[in-house]
C-alpha cells in the first residue's frame, strides 16, 4: 500500500491529477466517519448471511418471515416520488469508462445506470476515473476524443436521468485501510459520489439517486436507509434527497420486499427484477437440495413459473406501496445478419411484453440498439409515465412454494460446454479490468459469469446426467474446460490468449468450480487477482 493521506487512520494510495483535485481531506474525512460509523454494523449484517444460510443448506426453505406479518398487512406507503423517477419506462445500464456515460447519456432512454458493479472490474484506477467521469457528467461537462479512432464524444443538450450503482455489501475495496482495516467497498462508491455531486444535483433540483445491489434482508436496507439519513445531515441536504432503488437479485430477498420497503420508505424509489442475479441466488442459496438443481441457463426464462411467480409479486408489493416496480435486463446484442437479427429482436419483443402484461412500470437494456425496440412496448403503448395504477389485487396468492418450484428443462453437453466458454471469456476479461464484455451475441456481466460457473458447480454436487449420458463430474468438467479452452483459444487468437490472462482465468474458473464448498461470489477470489 504506497501511500497516506492527510487524515488520520486513512491509508490508500497516493492520488495525483484529477482525483486528488476531487478527493480532498473534506471527501476524505467523510468516507472515515462514515466506515467508522457503520462498519461494524455491517460486519454484523453479513455475519447474519452465513447463519440464515447454513439454516438453508441443512433442509430449511427460504419463507415469508411470521414475525414481520404486521408490516406485510399494514397499511403504508413510501415516501412520495420525486417528478424525474416517476418516468423510467426504459434504462440502460453499463460500466463507468467515460465513452459509455456520454453514449449512455446521450441514448433514446429515459435513465443511464452507471454501474460500479457487475459491469465494471473494480480496479483502482478505474473507481477512480468512473469517479472523476461521473462528477464531470454531472456538471454536464464531460467530451472524450477515441484516441484509435479519433472520434469525439460529448454531452447532447437532452440527456438522461443518471443513477449510480454502487458494489455489494460483500466487496471489500482492499486499497483504502481505515484505523488498518480494509474498507467495505460499497462505502467507498457511495461516500465519494454522494460527496462530490451532490451539490450540483441539488442546485439542479435533482436528488441523488442510487441503484443497491445483493441485497439479502431488510436489516441491510435499514442500514442503507440509516447511512443515507446520516450522509444527508452530514451534509445538511433535505430528507429524502437520495432516493435508491433495490435489486431484488437474492432470493432470500423476495420473501422480504414489502419489509425492505418499509425499511426504507423515506429513501426508496423502487424495487428491481434483477433476474440475472436472481438465478445466480437461487443456485447458490439452494446449492443443498437436489430437488432445486436448475437446466441449462438457456432455457431458464422469465417464463419459468418461479421466475414469472417472483416478476409478479413485486409489481404487486411495490405498487401497493407506491413504488416503482422495475424490470429485468434484455442482454442481447444486436447482429448484423439481418435475418439473425429480426430472430433477436423477436425474442426481446417477446420478452419486454411480458414484462408490461406483469405491470412493470420500465425495463433494462444493455445495448443502445435494442432501444426502438424496448420503447415500442414500454413507451409507445404504455399510458401515462408508469404503471402504478396497475395493482394486481385480484391475483392468487404467490406463495413460497410457487418462488422455490424447480424448472423444467434438460441439462445438456452443449450447455456445459457453453457455460465454461462464456465463464472462462468474462473471468479473462474481469481480471484484464473489463466487466462488461460481448460474448456470442449476448452483453455478459459477472452475474451471468456466475450463473454459468454455480450452474456446473451445482451440477457437479449433485452427480447429474446430461442428454449425451454422461454424469457430470469433476473430472468431466476438467475435461471439457480443457476442450473449451482451446476452441477459445482458436477464437480469440494465441497473441490475445497469452496477453489477457487466459490461462490465470482457466485456473481460477477450475479452482471454483471443482471447490468442495461452492465460492459465494467468483470476484472474491477474482479481485485478488487485480491490481
Amino acid at each position: 500500500m504506497n501511500g497516506t493521506t492527510a487524515t488520520d487512520g486513512l491509508t490508500m494510495p497516493a492520488l495525483s491529477g484529477e482525483a486528488q483535485a476531487l478527493i480532498t481531506p473534506e471527501v476524505q474525512e467523510f468516507l472515515v466517519t462514515l466506515v467508522r460509523t457503520f462498519r461494524p454494523r455491517l460486519n454484523e449484517l453479513l455475519v447474519a448471511r452465513e447463519q440464515r444460510q447454513a439454516q438453508i443448506d441443512n433442509g430449511t426453505l427460504p419463507d415469508f418471515d411470521p414475525t414481520t406479518q404486521s408490516i406485510r398487512d399494514g397499511d403504508w406507503t413510501v415516501a412520495p416520488l420525486p417528478k424525474d423517477l416517476q418516468k423510467r419506462r426504459l434504462e440502460i445500464t453499463g460500466p463507468v469508462d467515460r465513452k459509455m456515460v456520454i453514449n449512455a447519456l446521450n441514448a433514446n432512454v429515459d435513465c443511464y445506470m452507471a454501474d460500479f458493479e457487475d459491469s465494471q472490474s473494480p480496479t483502482w484506477e478505474g473507481l477512480l476515473q468512473g469517479q472523476i467521469n461521473l462528477h464531470d457528467a454531472n456538471r454536464l461537462d464531460i467530451d472524450y476524443t477515441d484516441p484509435n479512432s479519433g472520434k469525439y464524444y460529448e454531452l447532447k443538450q437532452k440527456h438522461v436521468l443518471l443513477i449510480a450503482r454502487v458494489r455489494g455489501l460483500h466487496l471489500p475495496e482492499k486499497h483504502v485501510l481505515i484505523d488498518g482495516e480494509v474498507i467495505p467497498g460499497a462505502l467507498f462508491d457511495f461516500a465519494l459520489y454522494f460527496a462530490l455531486n451532490h451539490q450540483q444535483r441539488s442546485e439542479r433540483g435533482t436528488g441523488i439517486y442510487f441503484y443497491l445491489p445483493k441485497l439479502e434482508h431488510s436489516t441491510e436496507a435499514a442500514w442503507w436507509g440509516d447511512v443515507f439519513t446520516f450522509s444527508e445531515d452530514y451534509f445538511a441536504q433535505p430528507r429524502s434527497s437520495i432516493r435508491a432503488t433495490v435489486l431484488i437479485e437474492t432470493l432470500p430477498a423476495v420473501f422480504q420486499m414489502h419489509e425492505i420497503l418499509h425499511a426504507m420508505r423515506h429513501h426508496i424509489a423502487a424495487l428491481n427484477c434483477g433476474r440475472w442475479d436472481y438465478i445466480f441466488s437461487y443456485i447458490k442459496t439452494l446449492k443443498n437440495h437436489a430437488d432445486r438443481v436448475l437446466p441449462d441457463r438457456q432455457v431458464v426464462t422469465m417464463n419459468q413459473p418461479f421466475l414469472n411467480a417472483y416478476s409478479r409479486l413485486l409489481v404487486r408489493t411495490c405498487h401497493q406501496r407506491g413504488a416503482l416496480a422495475m424490470g429485468g435486463m434484455a442482454a442481447f446484442i444486436p447482429s448484423k445478419d439481418a435475418d439473425e437479427n429480426e430472430k433477436i429482436l423477436a425474442k426481446v419483443r417477446a420478452d419486454k411484453q411480458l414484462e408490461k402484461d406483469n405491470g412493470h412500470d420500465g425495463t433494462w437494456i444493455a445495448h443502445p440498439g435494442l432501444a426502438e425496440t424496448v420503447r415500442s412496448i414500454f413507451v409507445d403503448s404504455l399510458d401515462g409515465d408508469n404503471q402504478l395504477h396497475v395493482t394486481r389485487s385480484d391475483d392468487a396468492e404467490v406463495r413460497a412454494e410457487h418462488l422455490l418450484e424447480p424448472s423444467s428443462g434438460e441439462r445438456t453437453e452443449a450447455g456445459m460446454r457453453t457455460n465454461i466458454r462464456v465463464a472462462l471469456q468474462y473471468i479473462a476479461a474481469w481480471i484484464c479490468g473489463k466487466g462488461c464484455v460481448p460474448i456470442y451475441g449476448l452483453m455478459e456481466d459477472a452475474a451471468t459469469a456466475e450463473i454459468s460457473r454455480t450452474s456446473i458447480w451445482q451440477w457437479i454436487r449433485h452427480e447429474q446426467s446430461l442428454d449425451n449420458g454422461e454424469t457430470v463430474t469433476r473430472a468431466l468438467f476438467l475435461q471439457y474446460l480443457q476442450e473449451e479452452a482451446q476452441v477459445v483459444q482458436e477464437e480469440v487468437g494465441l497473441e490475445r490468449w497469452q496477453a489477457e490472462k487466459f490461462e490465470a482465468a482457466q485456473q481460477l474458473l477450475a479452482q471454483i468450480t471443482t471447490a468442495d464448498e461452492l465460492v459465494d461470489f467468483l470476484t472474491l477470489p477474482g479481485y485478488e487477482l487485480l491490481d
